[in-house]
């Protein structure tokens, strides 16, 4: 199978590597951030990297060639995970099924930066 990388505009790397790779139905992501689709910036709040953070985990499923539903899992990575309040805030607006939601796993890390949060997701296509 060929390997297929996945871009999209509005969210970007600084180091040369894509949003997502594809290999037949399988999608996986790296980093997705909490940036502003139009500046590049980090949100000043982790209410706003989240909200920006979700669009962008949006935006990339969909350059991918599949939408929300084909996440089976996302990882997140966060200054304080005790402030997962505001991560379900915006993943109930992208996952709002509670018998169709992907699986979750967030952790502390050290992030640089500006950034207060961070994700990947893997996802099959139809």
């Amino acid at each position: 199978m060929k390997r297929t990388s996945i871009y999209t505009d509005g969210f970007g790397h600084k180091n040369p590597i894509p949003a997502a790779c594809r290999i037949g139905n399988m999608v996986y992501t790296g980093s997705i951030l909490g940036t502003n689709a139009e500046t590049g910036e980090y949100g000043e709040t982790l209410e706003e990297q989240c909200l920006w953070m979700f669009e962008n985990i949006d935006r990339i499923i969909r350059a991918a060639g599949g939408s929300p539903e084909s996440i089976i899992k996302v990882t997140v990575w966060m200054k304080d995970r005790t402030q997962r309040k505001a991560v379900n805030v915006e993943w109930l607006k992208m996952f709002p099924d509670a018998n169709s939601r992907p699986a979750r796993h967030t952790m502390d890390a050290a992030l640089d930066g500006g950034k207060l949060i961070e994700c990947s997701f893997v996802a099959i296509l139809n």
